[in-house]
């Protein structure tokens, strides 16, 4: 294709990522976003005067994508890390650091474990004494996986509030394969998952922060992106809903609010609902595996406080609450310890943030704002002492916010993709399919880019992928 127009739908990072990489090459690019804005769950805001995320608050810094989009797009010299890591678990009715050297909660120094006491006494007597099992030859729950090895009380207490937390799921449901797969050359030779688990820690350390912010915000990016590509000549659109998507003999036909669009090839970049839609009429078998994934909603309560009028401020950058506490809130972000910009920029003021709801227990979500941050204070009260009442509030409902990955879904992946290439001239991404981090979505705009600029390739990619 010569200076071929292509068209992303979807202005979230995924979408918005996909474009620039599509900027690289000769090509003629307009993003379509629904909304009134670009971002997606990257999303600014204020709350009491003081600018803060509303969604994502910050970026994996172990993978290189989010970082090497932020300096593509001149914010490389706003990136920070948190000024402290230190976090908590409030369970068995107190505050307890989380462990070290563990991954997403599977622990590998049980010597830590102990000491951060999180677990019951008989919780680690279990842990410790790991028991062997079969080999994982294809794919397991991570939470009937890792239970099997080291007790149950490990999942219900660790693995649950650092995993389930991450895809605001259940680790009885969570694949093994697709959400940790650092684990699954454990898993499929079968020795000691503790040992295989302080290996891989071992090796990680040294590597640099583990998490980058931005100053003012990780919400800040979408719009920077938004704005490089608006200098290199692509065509951002918000308030541009998709209605159709139609293959012509020639590439698409893509019609938003009545206006027909024609476009050499697509990259789709919505959740997996809207994707379902567009794509009955031309990918019928991919519309159906779309419409078979789930999605978790849950609900962000920010509250800005009067610093003075807090007796004792919150220690750390935060707490995870396990479900099996059975608390009204899951985690709460310390924002003002937590990031060295907001603290600077509203010194007067202590700011943090909660969160409620889970896959299948959105219902909190029909709450009242109120009711909301009444359930958040009388935990926080609980949980570190905050007697004190915030002077501002802001709730953030994110209804179908999270992708779940259950066992088998990077086979329905693979799947997805397989159907998609045989139609042509079209890829997809976002959180849906590779990880619901940031980087992996801008890893996946990568992938969805070099299959419609080069389908044969892509098409080869998706058949050697399929059941890996």
């Amino acid at each position: 294709m010569a200076d071929p127009h292509v068209v992303v739908v979807g202005g979230g990072i995924a979408g918005l990522a996909a474009a620039v990489f599509l900027g690289d090459g000769p090509c003629r690019v307009t993003v379509l976003e629904a909304s009134e804005r670009v971002g997606g769950k990257l999303m600014p805001g204020e709350v009491g005067g003081v600018r803060v995320d509303l969604g994502a608050e910050s970026v994996l810094a172990r993978r290189p994508e989010a970082v090497d989009l932020a300096r593509a797009v001149g914010l490389g010299g706003e990136l920070e890390p948190p000024s402290t890591a230190r976090a908590a678990i409030w369970t068995r009715g107190g505050l307890h650091p989380i462990p070290a050297g563990q991954v997403m909660g599977v622990p590998g120094d049980l010597d830590a474990l102990a000491a951060s006491g999180v677990l019951t006494p008989e919780g680690l007597a279990r842990a410790r004494d790991e028991r062997p099992g079969p080999p994982v030859d294809d794919d397991a729950t991570i939470g009937a996986y890792v239970a099997s090895r080291l007790g149950q009380e490990v999942v219900d207490r660790l693995v649950e509030p650092l995993l389930g937390g991450v895809y605001a799921g259940q680790t009885s449901e969570i694949s093994l394969r697709a959400a940790v797969p650092q684990l699954l050359p454990i898993a499929r030779d079968g020795g000691p998952l503790a040992a295989g688990v302080r290996r891989l820690t071992e090796r990680a350390q040294g590597g640099g922060p583990v998490f980058q912010g931005i100053r003012g915000g990780i919400g800040t990016l979408p719009g920077a992106v938004a704005a490089h590509l608006a200098r290199a000549g692509a065509v951002v659109r918000t308030d541009s809903p998709v209605d159709e998507l139609r293959r012509t003999p020639e590439g698409w036909r893509v019609v938003t609010r009545g206006e027909v669009l024609h476009a050499d090839a697509v990259v789709l970049a919505v959740p997996a609902p809207q994707a379902a839609a567009l794509l009955r009429p031309d990918a019928p078998a991919a519309a159906a595996e779309l419409a078979g994934i789930e999605y978790a909603g849950m609900a962000l309560v920010t509250m800005a406080f009067h610093r003075a009028e807090l007796a004792v401020p919150p220690e750390g950058s935060g707490l995870l609450v396990p479900p099996v506490d059975g608390r009204a809130i899951k985690a709460a972000t310390f924002s003002s310890n937590k990031w060295g910009w907001l603290g600077a920029a509203a010194p007067g003021s202590f700011l943090l943030r909660t969160s409620l709801g889970r896959h299948r227990e959105e219902a909190v979500l029909g709450l009242p704002d109120e009711e909301l941050v009444a359930r958040s204070l009388a935990d926080l009260e609980r949980a570190v002492g905050l007697r004190a009442r915030p002077y501002a509030t802001a709730v953030t409902r994110w209804a179908g916010g999270l992708p779940q990955y259950p066992v088998g879904h990077l086979d329905r992946v693979g799947r997805i993709r397989a159907a998609v290439a045989r139609v042509g001239g079209l890829a997809l991404c976002g959180a849906a399919y590779d990880g619901v981090g940031i980087p992996a979505c801008i890893a996946g705009a990568r992938r969805a880019v070099n299959d419609v600029l080069t389908p044969a390739a892509g098409a080869a990619r998706t058949e050697g992928t399929m059941g890996a």
